[in-house]
């Protein structure tokens, strides 16, 4: 794409936001248009109310009259697209719902009048601005002079900046005042203090600081599901694993469902008063205990759930290995243990860093395991939480945890590219490959056999108590008696001429239904556009950008929440009671596993197949989506998949996002358990359950996965290997 034809879209976007779309947002909707609250900008310029962005439109003058000339200035197009941008949310911030809000420009700006949140008008001219400053890099000669990858990159950043770092920013500046005042003595005081810190632990009986707690927990969490998540994908690709439907199933079942859910049934099997426990003192006098709450507990929960996701990348990454490297080290003589050693091993290195990595950040994350299972052990997130929604409001404690939150996801970051160093990974190439994969060294499919197996069916336990739980009176006062009267309450139907939804869980599965199937979709292509960015395109800022996509991974969830509600609650931009924050806090909550996932596949393809379709003419959106998609379909297959259950399964990113138009199901849920009606809580769990699976083994079938070779009998391997 040339930076001319860019520059055009650019102005022809930004017109139509100035002449045509109302410029603020809509209360009463479309019927006032063109006059009162839907009049676009240019209305307001001649009427007087919003003087103040006159020149908006004097920018666009300027740059467009070169571009209908057929010129593309890029100094120009970048200078008038860039101070289109900043000059819409200064105005944006400096004048508000209640007027001025900087009285610092009372000498400029006199008393103007209020100023609603920006609509769909000043949206389509901010599109416009970026595409101005992208056509004006592009045209410079920056990103290859390629406008749509500048396009590209600075768009995303313009999306990272508005919806990851600026709320993120909004809530940690909470972090250096101390009633509301700046306090630099108060954020040092926060970061050392002994709740954080502590070690008493390793002299006493009392807890550690949160940090050590915290740290501890991650790390367990993130070694212990990678080496679950390996052992399901060598026996599902490499060990002729019998039923591998019902295989693949079972390893998917914790990542569709919520979290908190998985902790009642861990309570309701090894509680004070669980089946198990009641079962171990009637047998064997093993006294009841509470070992479950604490450090046990939570470790189990987050392994249940983070080992699919290890499965999902590390699957993908095992059929992506060429078998013919394999093959020629076996025909070279080397025996199957030795093969995977040398060969299979080292090329797994980039999914198995990034698998770790996810698990890592994703128990940090974590929020709703600990608040149930967590006891005397605290972590970061519930620590965070409570000092927000506790009765000690303090959101400046809660922003300095969520700093140190910052820094064990960076350190974890660093130990990962020192892990990975500088080597290669390169498996597919440009010439064919005919073979077929090796098969597992006796010795390693017994011993994966031996983990795998076990927790297989410790996972049909924890989902048989699930599934049995909905359809008895209450499982957890032990009344097993059969009903099917929580399904009738949360899903009624009463069939009229037309079916009438009549369960009090109807709105809450339909909306929650609508925001996943629209974020996932979103969360994908964006995640698998920025790795292409990262991992193919060479540019200033190419590590910044990065950072700026695992942000959202690196804090709680209750803290992504309220930072939304702090930055998104007033103008310029007020999106708080809407669907579309629901939209928008989940694809970018969970862009970071489209952009791991990614940028580990991109790793085993090389990049002369790129270069190769450059050389025969191919533009760089040719490349993207005839090369490098097709050879990426199992990263996509997993970020459609695990941006899809996240929506649905998340609570703590959105329970303070809700309103009474769009709930969720998850926050029916906790509603739901809060008001003691447990078994209630546990048949809704079960038919997300079933509807998500459905959905992920549907957009599995629909993508594909990919698999190299074509062979289907396996190669000879030497005598006694």
């Amino acid at each position: 794409m040339s930076a001319l034809l860019l520059a055009r879209a650019a102005l022809v976007l930004a017109a139509l936001g100035v002449l045509l779309v109302p410029w603020h947002g809509l209360e009463g909707g479309w019927a006032a248009w063109p006059g009162g609250e839907a009049a676009p900008l240019v209305r307001l310029l001649l009427d007087g109310t919003r003087w103040w962005l006159g020149p908006v439109p004097i920018l666009l003058v300027l740059a467009g009259v070169p571009v209908l000339r057929g010129r593309a200035p890029g100094g120009l197009l970048a200078c008038c697209g860039g101070a289109i941008v900043v000059w819409v949310f200064v105005m944006g911030q400096a004048i508000g719902l209640n007027g001025l809000e900087w009285p610092s420009l009372g000498p400029w700006l006199g008393v103007p009048p209020p100023q609603p949140a920006l609509g769909w008008g000043a949206l389509l001219v901010l599109a416009g601005g970026v595409a101005l400053v992208s056509a004006g890099l592009a045209a410079r000669g920056g990103f290859g002079a390629d406008a749509f990858v500048a396009f590209l990159v600075c768009g995303s950043a313009f999306l990272l900046a508005l919806f990851v770092f600026a709320p993120l920013a909004t809530m940690l500046a909470a972090a250096f005042y101390q009633d509301g005042h700046f306090a630099p003595a108060a954020f040092v005081a926060r970061l050392a203090a002994p709740e954080a810190w502590s070690l008493t632990c390793l002299a006493s009986g009392q807890g550690c600081g949160v940090v050590w707690n915290t740290l501890l927990l991650a790390s367990l969490t993130g070694v212990i599901s990678t080496l679950l998540g390996l052992g399901f994908a060598l026996l599902a690709v490499r060990g002729a694993v019998p039923a591998s439907g019902l295989f693949r199933a079972m390893t998917i079942l914790p990542l569709i469902t919520p979290p908190f859910v998985v902790s009642l049934a861990l309570i309701v099997l090894f509680g004070r008063t669980g089946l198990v426990t009641g079962w171990m003192w009637a047998w064997f006098e093993i006294p009841r205990s509470r070992w479950i709450y604490g450090l046990p507990g939570v470790l189990l929960a987050q392994i249940l759930a983070q080992a699919p996701i290890a499965f999902i990348l590390l699957d993908g990454a095992l059929r992506a290995i060429s078998p013919s490297l394999e093959e020629a080290a076996a025909t070279m003589g080397a025996r199957r243990m030795r093969v995977f050693r040398n060969v299979t091993w080292p090329l797994l290195k980039p999914a198995l860093a990034a698998a770790f990595l996810l698990g890592f950040v994703e128990s940090l994350a974590d929020f709703g395991n600990p608040l149930v299972l967590g006891g005397d052990f605290d972590v970061l997130s519930t620590r965070i939480f409570f000092a927000i929604a506790g009765a000690r409001h303090d959101p400046g404690r809660a922003a300095a945890l969520a700093l140190l939150l910052l820094g064990l996801t960076f350190g974890a970051f660093a130990l990962q590219a020192l892990w990975l160093g500088k080597r290669r990974y390169t498996t597919v190439t440009g010439k064919g490959d005919g073979g077929v994969p090796s098969a597992l060294p006796r010795g390693l499919k017994l011993a994966c056999s031996v983990v795998v197996w076990p927790w297989m069916a410790f996972t049909a336990a924890v989902y048989g108590i699930i599934l049995v739980g909905g359809f008895v009176r209450d499982i957890g006062r032990g009344d097993m008696s059969f009903t099917w009267r929580h399904f009738g309450t949360a899903f009624e139907v009463e069939w009229l001429p037309l079916p009438a939804f009549r369960g009090s869980a109807w709105d809450s599965l339909f909306t929650t239904v609508e925001v996943a199937a629209l974020a996932a979709p979103l969360t994908a292509g964006l995640g698998v556009l920025l790795a292409w960015l990262i991992a193919r395109q060479r540019f200033r800022g190419r590590g910044v950008l990065e950072f700026m996509t695992m942000l959202s991974f690196a804090i709680p969830g209750t803290v992504v929440g309220v930072s939304y509600i702090m930055a998104f609650n007033v103008p310029p931009v007020e999106l708080t009671g809407t669907l579309l924050i629901l939209i928008i806090c989940f694809v970018f909550r969970n862009l970071p596993v489209g952009v791991r996932g990614g940028l580990a596949a991109l790793a085993q393809i090389d990049k002369s197949l790129d270069e190769a379709s450059a050389t025969m003419g191919g533009s760089a959106v040719s490349t993207l989506r005839r090369v490098v998609l097709p050879l990426m379909r199992p990263a996509i297959v997993a970020s459609l998949a695990f941006s899809f259950v996240h929506a649905m399964t998340a609570v703590s990113a959105v329970i303070f996002l809700v309103s009474a138009q769009h709930n969720l199901a998850t926050v029916y849920i906790v509603g739901r358990v809060e008001a003691g009606e447990m078994a209630l809580a546990i048949a809704y769990s079960t038919v997300l359950i079933v509807i998500m699976l459905a959905v992920v083994l549907g957009i599995e079938r629909l993508v594909g996965r990919a698999q190299i070779g074509r062979r289907t009998v396996a190669p000879v391997m030497p005598a006694g290997a």
